[in-house]
């Protein structure tokens, strides 16, 4: 399996060292690629007028750190006003061992509107600021030089997740991230090349169907490939296991299946993580290589049986926490590859088997860890941002646009073939009431779940996550609750048996949803207790609403009041015989949102051991 990891961490690079040089996409690799991490020339264009100043031709005025934003500490900019346009700009040499293929420039996600320039041609345009783009160098050799203008306007709806709209950062609202966040890196490929495979498991066939697409770098057709091949081969730790070969010229994207024995099969689930290693090789009619990558697949299953979502055939209660992503000195951006790692540990240290990747589509290798290490995640969207400049988070309601679905798409496509991944959610608390009018959201709510249906078949989707839920025939069902006193809560949802499962409505008692209609149901979002431990034993002088403070309902007076309370949380939707899974906010306190297990820094806050130990109990589903 390709590139693993280190011991845990959560520091940054050593100084003067490249930060973030791991390969960025472990599901594709090549021997050959350039990470461009690093320092490059920067400059703020803080009312975006810098392609009319010369920006493009004149020298930049400072420099910064990519891939971390510069409103990060990382960054070594730190800039936290808006950041209407910034642009950057790096020499790149080619090595020359790369003469006669084609050079790929990826880049793994710039906020919000990129535009890259190569010795001054425009080469590649990309909106979305949570997916990756690919610009073609072609067969450019020797020195170039790369110019990157990201915008990201204010003014305009777009996805932003967690991204304060205001200057300061409020309630679950943070810091910005503007321009470059991601890996930034080049690779050779020839001018018929294999894309991004699309891995699809089959437990019940025992066997892993690949659809391979081929790309054609520059212009022009796929061109005669008469005679060519595409082979995979699959491997465990005692060799191959299973290899097929099919003709390369017939489909845009070949599919072929590798047929596990009987002897070699071996589930993919939280308790053994099994990954086949995966080679797949393009050949032409000479039976010359033409292109290899390696990749790796788990086979798993997920399926729905009445209210139950099953991994292989049977029930596995989905104890997930809901995970931001956000780091103190690096903001969306990890500060190092072990800092992915050291979520996922502390998570599952804390009794969580997976997590909702909320309002952020992590980095990729967050899901390549993920699939090693057996923990289940909801692939999501940042899509919160589309509101009224300048309004607060609940005073708009949120008006999605068709670029939400575009880039859904693209996040779909680069993360199908992760096993980890049990379910995906394109919104999140979409807070419109229901009126007997077409709405906006309605519509997108819908192209989103179909997007993600149309895309994978294999997984479940949930239309929105919490209050607006628009789409009758979505896969599974869900409500937020942080509802803080565990007897209340336990009445609160404890109508699953009788096909009213709490549901969220407006404060005057006004419906987000059509009517249930017998799905599978958790309880999505709960919990979020507010705690901090310097105002431990009934501190009355600590400001409740204070800024600098941030979370849901009132706080525990104790650390005992605090495990008291989240056991009585948690077991409420654990005794439930129908409940599928629950997720609790959240892993890590946020800036001023103070409700994690952990503190912003990784740090204990409280006993996790005892965290663990409330969520131990077989869940009544599982026993059943």
């Amino acid at each position: 399996m390709p590139d693993t990891p280190s011991a845990a961490a959560t520091s940054a690079q050593a100084p003067g060292a490249q930060p973030r040089p791991e390969h960025p996409r472990p599901s594709v690799v090549r021997p050959d690629w350039l990470c461009l991490n690093g320092r490059w020339d920067f400059e703020v264009d803080r009312a975006d007028t810098g392609l009319e100043r010369g920006l493009l031709q004149r020298p930049l005025a400072g420099s910064i750190t990519v891939p971390f934003a510069p409103e990060s500490r990382l960054s070594g900019v730190e800039d936290t006003d808006f950041l209407h346009a910034v642009w950057y700009r790096r020499e790149v040499e080619l090595p020359a061992a790369w003469a006669g293929r084609r050079t790929l420039l990826h880049f793994g996600a710039v906020d919000h509107e990129a535009t890259v320039w190569v010795d001054g041609e425009e080469l590649g345009r990309h909106r979305g600021g949570f997916t990756p783009f690919t610009v073609d160098l072609g067969h450019r050799t020797g020195t170039v030089t790369v110019t990157v203008r990201a915008r990201d306007s204010r003014h305009e709806p777009q996805a932003r997740g967690k991204q304060s709209t205001r200057y300061d950062n409020y309630e679950c609202m943070y810091t910005r991230t503007t321009g470059i966040w991601q890996t930034v890196w080049a690779e050779p490929v020839p001018d018929v090349s294999l894309a991004r495979p699309r891995i699809t498991p089959d437990v019940a066939g025992s066997a892993l169907h690949l659809e391979q697409p081929l790309r054609r770098s520059g212009t022009g057709a796929l061109g005669d490939r008469a005679g060519w091949t595409l082979t995979a081969s699959a491997r465990d730790a005692a060799g191959e296991v299973a290899t097929a070969t099919v003709r390369a010229d017939l489909d845009l994207a070949p599919r072929l299946v590798l047929a596990l024995p009987a002897e070699r099969v071996r589930l993919w689930e939280p308790a053994d993580p099994h990954l086949y290693d995966v080679t797949i090789t393009l050949r032409d009619a000479a039976g010359e290589v033409v292109d290899a990558v390696e990749t790796y697949a788990g086979l798993r299953s997920v399926s729905i049986d009445g209210k139950a979502v099953l991994l292989n055939g049977r029930p596995v209660f989905q104890r997930l926490v809901l995970d931001q992503g956000y780091y103190p000195d690096g903001l969306m951006t990890a500060p190092s590859d072990e800092a992915l790692v050291r979520d996922i540990e502390l998570a599952l240290a804390a009794g969580f088997n997976g997590a909702r990747l909320h309002q952020k589509v992590f980095e990729e290798r967050f899901l390549f860890h993920a699939d090693r290490l057996g923990y289940l995640c909801w692939g999501e969207f940042g899509d919160w941002g589309a509101v009224e400049e300048g309004s607060s988070r609940r005073g708009e309601y949120q008006q999605p646009t068709a670029g939400f679905v575009t880039e859904w798409l693209e996040a779909l496509e680069r993360d199908y073939s992760h096993p980890s991944i049990i379910g995906w959610c394109g919104l999140n608390e979409t807070h419109q009431p229901l009126t007997d009018r077409g709405q906006v959201l309605d519509d997108v709510t819908r192209a989103m779940f179909l997007a993600a249906k149309a895309m994978d078949t294999s997984r479940p989707v949930l239309d929105a996550s919490g209050y607006s839920h628009r789409v009758a025939e979505s896969d599974v069902w869900d409500s937020h609750n942080y509802t803080q006193d565990p007897a209340a809560f336990a009445r609160q949802v404890a109508g699953l048996a009788d096909g009213r499962p709490d549901t969220n409505v407006g404060r005057g008692g006004e419906a987000f949803s059509l009517p249930y209609g017998g799905q599978p149901w958790f309880c999505s979002e709960f919990g979020g207790i507010w705690w901090r431990p310097d105002t431990e034993a009934s501190d009355s002088s600590v400001d409740r609403g204070a800024e600098s403070s941030w979370g849901y309902g009132e706080p525990p007076r104790s650390e005992e009041e605090f495990h008291h309370r989240f056991e009585g949380l948690t077991g409420a939707l654990l005794g439930d015989p129908l409940m599928f899974g629950y997720c609790y906010t959240q892993l890590t306190d946020v800036f001023q949102e103070q409700n994690g297990v952990y503190s912003f820094d990784r740090s204990a806050k409280l006993d996790v051991a005892r965290v663990r130990a409330a969520q131990q109990r077989p869940a009544a589903i599982e026993e059943g």
